[in-house]
């Protein structure tokens, strides 16, 4: 197994904090571990290894079959790197690039130069992630109609974490969308992962006054999008039973008891399958089309429950075949939003769990 590829299985955490910088390196070495005149991607580090060479298990020298300690702390850290560049970005596929790149930098560094591997390798993913988000910038100005997260389908366990849940969820992605993106960053380590201010301004360059500034900003500005109030998980599942019962039946009258009267609707096919190109408001505009648009389906049709970013979430088949997947935002017992992907590119991370860690 490739040890950037986020892992449908829980890994091990190590304990490596140590509270030193972010990067946790001594002097003489940059975020990429570089050194001693090699590049940037560290194609060969001090102890010469090739920048991938643990793609398929690394041993050591001895041959006992030992992992890699660069491979060993990588895969300890991926769940959390992976979660850091996701919320960072929106998507699971660029997430793993990210990934690769880190661990393409990770992989030539002089291990007994770092002080704490999480740290060093949060920083590294952060700075990938940043370059990445403005790239992504560009590709959704020329998107086809709305652009939404990818989704992920995600264990029980990511919804038991209530902060880890709010952050992944993909009302919060959305919202998160609308911050610049170091604010973005900031607030993800800041407000997600706790990491401190030093340590962060380690990892987006910038002074720690800034930094500070930054995420006051980014906090007031989520604060005032982010869900109107605190939704218990009975009246979740209460919301989401009634939906998923009134879409199944074909109950107008169900739906608007459980939509929110300037409900949205926002769809997402990227210009390969049909979406509404833009947000449809209100509950009965929103329920009437969903219910015209399953009573035109010529396939066979199904519905099944699903916890995605941390939150239920139905799940379309036509013929046997993933369509799309239904994402929810609920307030105050209501159902709020409605996040309707169908490009088949976004739904790659439906066929199996992604373990997402703090």
């Amino acid at each position: 197994m490739t040890p950037w590829k986020a892992d449908e299985r829980e890994q091990p955490v190590m304990s490596e904090h140590s509270g030193h910088g972010v990067d946790g390196t001594q002097s003489g070495h940059d975020v990429d571990g570089t050194q001693n005149g090699h590049g940037e991607h560290g194609e060969t580090g001090t102890a010469g290894r090739p920048a991938a060479s643990a793609a398929a298990g690394h041993t050591d020298a001895a041959g006992e079959g030992r992992t890699d300690p660069a491979t060993e702390a990588f895969v300890a850290h991926r769940n959390l790197l992976f979660t850091v560049a996701y919320e960072m970005l929106g998507s699971a596929a660029d997430a793993e690039d990210v990934l690769q790149e880190t661990w393409l930098r990770w992989s030539g560094v002089d291990l007994q130069t770092v002080r704490d591997r999480r740290a060093y390798l949060v920083r590294v993913t952060t700075r990938q992630a940043l370059g990445r988000l403005r790239t992504l910038g560009r590709r959704k100005e020329s998107y086809v109609g709305a652009w939404l997260p990818e989704p992920l389908l995600t264990a029980p366990d990511v919804a038991e974490d209530v902060e880890l849940a709010d952050s992944v969820s993909m009302a919060m992605m959305l919202v998160l969308e609308t911050l610049a993106p170091t604010e973005r960053a900031v607030f993800v380590l800041r407000e997600v992962f706790e990491f401190g201010y030093d340590e962060i301004a380690d990892a987006v360059g910038k002074s720690q006054a800034a930094v500070r500034q930054t995420a006051h900003r980014a906090r007031a500005h989520v604060a005032a999008r982010r869900p109107r109030g605190a939704v218990s998980p009975t009246e979740t599942r209460h919301a989401f039973s009634a939906f998923r019962r009134a879409v199944a039946t074909g109950d107008v009258q169900g739906l608007l008891d459980v939509l929110a009267p300037d409900v949205v609707l926002v769809g997402d096919g990227g210009g390969i399958k049909q979406a509404v190109l833009r947000p449809v408001t209100g509950a009965e505009k929103v329920a009437r089309l969903m219910l015209r648009g399953l009573v035109k389906q010529e396939a066979a049709v199904s519905l099944e429950p699903a916890q995605v970013n941390g939150y239920p979430a139905l799940v379309l088949h036509l013929d046997g075949e993933l369509d799309t997947v239904l994402a929810m935002r609920f307030d105050d017992g209501l159902i709020t939003g409605l996040y309707a992907v169908r490009n088949p590119e976004k739904l790659s991370h439906m066929s199996r769990e992604t373990a997402l860690r703090r």
